[in-house]
């Protein structure tokens, strides 16, 4: 793999899929900052991934905030002399009906997209001084394919608006080196389910899927090493690639 050395960003960190990437840049040889709101579990995780701290450091705060996504690059910097791999995972998800959002729910997910777009700034602005670079981006599949048991108007409307950012960053720093993919996740098993879903509730959307089975960590984890990795998929840039079990291929 060509991620040794590489130094790797990912904000929605400490926990789900965000955690998970952390350990696999880690185990490919990469160096890692992780960025998450709660300073405690950035810190149990980064103790748990490397002792030693030599190759993870991490940047607690709220990555809606400018000051916490230059805080991260900072940190990158500082630790590590550089960005080249930045991932924008930081994310909440709600089910609920059009007309009982409240405006403050949309003003959350629109500052998510706000996060996604400056933090990807400040870390291009890097990659330009390395000569390339990696951006990859969490999207949705109820971006792409609204489903009527889960009305999440909010969160589709923010997924959406990352899908093209993504496509149109792409675009715009290809002739830099800089290449930026997206995966469109349907329901992985994660913590950030453990509030909205009963065990039985979550168990049950297991034949939603095509597969027939949620996906798992390791499932967006190894899409993410593969998008971030020069030698696997070099050639590969503006694509939202679907993560899904197959929701998206046609009606199950």
């Amino acid at each position: 793999m060509s991620l040794t050395g590489k130094v790797v960003l990912i904000t929605g960190g400490g926990t789900g899929m965000g955690a998970d990437a952390a350990r696999g840049f880690l185990d490919a040889g990469a160096k890692v900052v992780i960025n998450g709101r709660r300073e405690d579990k950035l810190a149990a995780l980064a103790s748990t991934l490397d002792p030693t701290s030599q190759n993870i450091a991490y940047v607690a705060g709220d990555i809606r905030k400018t000051e916490t996504s230059a805080e991260l690059i900072k940190m990158a910097i500082l630790k590590f002399g550089g960005v080249d791999i930045l991932i924008n995972n930081a994310g909440v998800f709600a089910a609920k009906p059009f007309l009982l959002h409240t405006e403050e729910e949309l003003d959350g997910y629109l500052q998510l997209l706000r996060a996604y777009f400056i933090t990807s700034q400040y870390a291009i602005k890097e990659m330009l001084e390395r000569g390339s670079g990696t951006v990859i981006n969490i999207g949705s599949m109820w971006a792409n394919h609204a489903i009527a048991a889960t009305p999440c108007c909010g969160a589709a409307t923010w997924k959406g608006g990352v899908h093209a950012f993504t496509k149109n960053l792409a675009i715009e720093y290809a002739p830099h080196k800089i290449r930026v993919n997206c995966i469109a996740t349907a329901l992985v098993e994660t913590p950030l389910f453990d509030e909205l879903l009963t065990i039985e509730q979550l168990q049950s959307f297991n034949t939603f899927h095509p597969i027939g089975r949620n996906g798992q960590v390791k499932d967006t984890t190894a899409a993410i090493l593969f998008l971030a990795d020069e030698e696997l998929s070099g050639w590969i840039t503006g694509v939202v690639l679907p993560l899904d079990g197959g929701v998206t291929a046609g009606r199950n």
